[in-house]
């Protein structure tokens, strides 16, 4: 059997990046970025108020003596109004500093008096250069790079391009992906079921790990057990997709089909069986659409490309947990995510109680975070999708790894 490492190498290794788009900073939204972009706008843009108060000198503010407001600047258009010594300029928040002044002292801090139409304050406390002022250029400055490829198009990255009159990037587009279960065992959520039927919840999981990733052209299919069923029905998928991911069918039981239907399509697989529990049975091949389905399907006239295929495990939570250590990674590659956003998520994590691996391969033991310690929940066994939905953790224990409690161990964030 394989490692994960070596599984997982040559995974990536073909999952090429998908193609490019120019889209609206509307539509943009946790794709991945196919661009560096340079700041062209410092950020703020010039010398502003960070208060509602008065523009002025620094050393008018440290006597007692009344100062003449003499005009007022509020946010938007620059007045490009003056101030001389004695004097201030009535300011709001975001408003272009007036040239001449220096601070800007907060409204709650002034006496106001009237005479006789002017306005006059008086300062109760003294302030220090620059205090109240945002610079230009202190947060952002003009060339600055402010976004680099591969990274996720965030809300607050949307909002830093359109700070910048940035209404359109490039992006990578996410791929077409289908989601296969096999098994005459299976029936839909919502039918009835017979004697020795389950309902399937791979589908439902998959397509919403899928979606819970970005990734929203999903199909969902379902074919049972018979080998003419199952060839018809990967032809059609290999034909119009980019990922296919099959839940079931993999091993090498009599009523495994889905390596068989491949080989009749002309795909073999690539690798199989990896060292991991749960999910040992695990599948990855690619499929060329011009070999595989062009001479099936006379109709089909869309150009040569490959399509990804994986081969999950039947049961629901090895499924799970594969979907996380190889097609999630493929996924993101493919949709031109940096090393760094492929990476999952960790945290460091105390252990509640102590675990040990006694198997000979790794287990991806399921738990929940709890005030920074790591807990597991319900039985630890392949089908148990209870246990499954309380976790929001997995913690790796290598082939006759323990975990003593009260250890700190890195676990993967869910």
């Amino acid at each position: 059997m394989m490692t994960e490492e070596q599984a997982l190498e040559r995974i990536l290794t073909h999952a090429d990046r998908g193609s490019v788009a120019l889209l609206p900073l509307a539509q943009a939204l946790d794709h991945f970025s196919a661009q560096e972009i340079l700041a062209s706008v410092p950020n703020p843009p010039f010398d502003n108020s960070a208060m509602d108060g008065y523009a002025l000198h620094v050393g008018d503010s440290e006597g007692a003596q009344p100062l003449r407001v003499k005009g007022e600047q509020p946010a938007g258009l620059d007045r490009r109004l003056t101030v001389e010594r004695g004097c201030a300029i009535r300011i709001f928040t975001g408003a272009p500093l007036p040239q001449g002044t220096d601070a800007v002292i907060m409204q709650e801090d002034v006496d106001v008096e009237r005479r006789d139409a002017t306005t006059w304050i008086r300062c109760r406390e003294p302030v220090t250069e620059g205090e109240n002022i945002r610079r230009a250029g202190a947060d952002l400055c003009r060339g600055q790079r402010i976004l680099c490829v591969g990274e996720r198009l965030t809300p607050a990255r949307i909002g830093l391009l359109a700070s910048q009159g940035i209404d359109t990037v490039e992006a990578v587009l996410p791929p077409r992906v289908a989601v296969l279960t096999t098994g005459d065992e299976l029936a839909r959520p919502g039918a009835a079921l017979r004697s020795g039927q389950i309902h399937d919840s791979n589908g439902p999981m998959l397509h919403a790990l899928l979606s819970a990733h970005g990734i929203s052209d999903v199909t969902v299919e379902h074919c049972g057990d018979e080998p003419a069923d199952t060839e018809r029905m990967l032809a059609r998928l290999v034909a119009a997709h980019d990922f296919i991911i099959i839940a079931g069918g993999v091993s090498v039981g009599d009523r495994d089909q889905v390596k068989p239907a491949l080989r009749s399509l002309g795909i073999d697989p690539e690798l199989w069986r990896v060292r991991i529990k749960p999910g040992k049975p695990f599948l990855y091949c690619r499929g060329d659409t011009a070999r595989s389905h062009g001479e099936a399907n006379a109709a089909f006239k869309a150009p040569p490309r490959q399509v990804h295929i994986f081969g999950l495990p039947g049961n629901p939570v090895s499924a799970f947990v594969t979907f996380h250590v190889f097609v999630r990674p493929a996924l993101l590659h493919r949709r031109g995510a940096s090393a760094d956003e492929i990476r999952p998520r960790t945290a460091l994590a105390e252990m509640s109680a102590s675990l040990t691996n006694r198997g000979d391969r790794p287990h991806y033991m399921r738990g929940r975070m709890a005030d920074g310690k790591f807990i597991t929940v319900g039985t630890q066994q392949s089908h148990a999708l209870f246990a499954l939905s309380q976790a929001d953790a997995l913690l790796r224990l290598d082939a006759d790894e323990s975990a003593a409690a009260g250890e700190v161990r890195r676990v993967i964030l869910l």
